[in-house]
């Protein structure tokens, strides 16, 4: 069964670790969502319906497991971080209690993925993932202002690598090692 371009992905059950299937949607990005798995499985399934639209702009690659964590789940959760193009935090009342996405939240630092949280509802403080930089903001989650802050995060992420590209000719033109 193939998927049209205006299908989302499927993600695995809880007992799957499959990746899921997606298709790559021109212009859009690839996106790992982190999501307190206790109290918030339903803001995750309203991600999933938002990248199912049309314009979305961005692919659900894979998403926090709403199974107990194992060594074996979170290299695979690591692994899917790393092929995103960004994450996507969806904040909730209790996020900042959650082991899981403090670890994701960690596991995007080190790849240097660029994130974005979300305010995850409305009528309740949510709270940012331990591991968030006090500079981190959290955001309102409507279409427009997702899509504002993946293009953002993304044109930083360019703008990021030219410089350390021209830093590296630079260093090189030099005759110094250059920097990693």
């Amino acid at each position: 069964m193939s998927q049209s371009a205006n299908e989302a992905p499927t993600l695995p059950n809880s007992q799957e670790h499959e990746p899921p299937t997606r298709v790559r949607r021109s212009g859009g990005f690839d996106v790992f969502v982190s999501f307190d798995s206790e109290h918030d499985g339903e803001l995750c399934d309203r991600i999933l319906a938002e990248s199912r639209m049309p314009g979305a702009g961005f692919t659900v690659l894979g998403a926090s497991s709403r199974s107990p964590a194992t060594e074996a789940s979170q290299e695979l959760t690591r692994r899917r971080i790393e092929k995103a193009d960004q994450v996507i935090v969806l904040c909730g009342e209790h996020t900042d209690e959650s082991l899981g996405v403090f670890r994701e939240l960690k596991d995007a630092q080190r790849a240097e993925k660029p994130y974005v949280m979300l305010w995850g509802r409305r009528d309740v403080m949510c709270s940012k993932p331990q591991g968030a930089r006090s500079a981190d903001g959290m955001f309102s989650w409507t279409p427009q202002i997702l899509q504002e802050q993946l293009a953002l995060n993304q044109r930083r992420a360019i703008d990021s690598e030219k410089t350390a590209a021209v830093a590296r000719r630079f260093a090189l033109q030099k005759g110094r090692p250059a920097a990693q």
